[in-house]
């Protein structure tokens, strides 16, 4: 199915993919204002991957770096030009589509301007169907395919710190290059990258991503956090004051600790997204479960059901609300089930929460 995204579209979707980011995936107010100006810009398309030939070769478009970096800025402009240099290293060969990294307040919206800018339409999929901190969690197992040739290309920042540039090599190396530009940009940088087919993308990423992230945005809307809940299949695991926090950028990464003073001495390990839910010494969920923090009522700036928030605008005295939800209720890619990409994640935290094996084994 070909649809063109409307105004409609922008609250549910930028509200979905804030839920379903885990604590990462940027923030709601720059996601409505992407998506606001990419409506503005012409008419994005959304397209189901029965629309393509399964050789015909599509794009990631992502952002990478520390939503919680004291000056980063990704602009339109840089995001068209990241599309620009990777078509340049792609010569006798044609992207026909772009697909987001994942789900979150501002990667739903991944792509959005770049179509309405360059006519490619967005696949409804993502890499990942949830948030996720790094960039090999996002290649689609592309770093287990022999041969493999990952290319990279990423602008943003200030005048004063702009980089622009494309990378070609392994996906390790390459994505390691993207993360310290990030960080030499001021903490965050748009990325075009990882040309495969769509049946690749079909096989190994998250069908049907975008449009999970606007129908969960629109049950948030029509019943609340209840109602976004009752969709996923969650639970709200506890409820209390922001007693401490704590945020480091480490290695283009924010990762620290969310405590609540609530009863059962709640802490929130975050690597970007929230990794591990605890309660005293006993462990309540770990990623990839979908672990999510809500500002309680009369918290937040505006009216209504307690608002998404993500790790890295989390602040002492913030009545928050936790919410898990199981990984088997989201949809997710192969990535997620992967051991061995969990352990810079697990050194970060100095925890082990990788899942045991492969899904499906």
């Amino acid at each position: 199915m070909k649809r063109a995204l409307t105004m409609d579209d922008i609250e549910a979707a930028v509200l979905g993919g804030a839920i379903l980011g885990g604590g990462g995936g940027g923030f709601v107010e720059k996601g409505l204002r992407t998506a606001e100006l990419a409506l503005t810009a012409g008419t994005p398309q959304l397209w189901t991957l029965d629309e393509f030939d399964d050789d015909d070769l599509v794009a990631t478009v992502a952002l990478v770096g520390a939503p919680a970096a004291p000056s980063p800025l990704v602009t339109p402009r840089h995001l068209m030009r990241a599309l620009e240099l990777l078509n340049r290293e792609l010569p006798g060969r044609e992207i026909v589509a772009i697909n987001s990294n994942e789900n979150g307040a501002e990667t739903t919206v991944n792509g959005w301007f770049q179509s309405a800018m360059s006519g490619l339409p967005v696949i409804d999929l993502a890499c990942n169907g949830r948030a996720h901190p790094s960039s090999v969690m996002g290649a689609m197992g592309l770093h287990l395919r022999e041969g493999y040739t990952s290319i990279q290309a990423y602008a943003g920042g200030h005048p004063h710190q702009y980089l622009e540039g494309a990378t070609t090599g392994n996906l390790d190396a390459t994505s390691g290059v993207v993360r310290r530009a990030s960080m030499d940009a001021g903490g965050w940088v748009g990325v075009a990258r990882n040309p495969v087919s769509v049946g690749y993308s079909r096989d190994h990423g998250a069908p049907g991503a975008i449009t999970s992230a606007i129908e969960l945005g629109q049950q948030y809307l029509k019943g609340g956090l209840h109602g976004a809940i009752e969709h996923l299949g969650g639970r709200v695991v506890t409820a209390g004051t922001v007693s401490g926090f704590t945020c480091r950028q480490e290695e283009g990464l924010d990762v620290g600790v969310v405590t609540l003073d609530d009863d059962d001495r709640t802490a929130l390990h975050f690597v970007n997204e929230y990794m591990v839910l605890e309660q005293g010494s006993t462990r309540i969920s770990a990623f990839p479960d979908l672990i999510m923090t809500f500002v309680a009522d009369g918290a937040s700036a505006t009216s209504g059901p307690p608002r998404p928030v993500p790790s890295g605008v989390v602040a002492e005295g913030m009545e928050l609300t936790v919410v898990t939800v199981p990984a088997e209720k989201l949809i997710l890619a192969e990535t997620m089930f992967m051991p061995d990409l969990y352990a810079p994640l697990e050194a970060a935290l100095d925890r082990r929460f990788a899942p045991a094996v492969l899904a499906g084994a």
